[in-house]
């Protein structure tokens, strides 16, 4: 282990409880990807999107989300 993986370490341990969950959803935060944001598939219907809910009875029976 490193120098800075050690003190890490000896950070960690000293944190007072209190700390802990945020200290923990900080470096959860960096080893997690982060998402991506519209995924792939949003907004797939034709359209601008305004007048989907209008037509939504349409838009199912041409088989979106099919």
């Amino acid at each position: 282990m490193s120098g800075e993986r050690d003190e890490l370490a000896r950070l960690v341990q000293e944190l007072p409880d209190e700390q802990v969950p945020k200290a923990l959803e900080e470096v959860r935060g960096r080893l997690r990807p982060a998402r991506q944001w519209p995924p792939a598939w949003f907004g797939i219907a034709p359209g601008d999107g305004t007048d989907i809910a209008a037509r939504s009875e349409d838009v199912l029976a041409e088989g979106f989300g099919r």
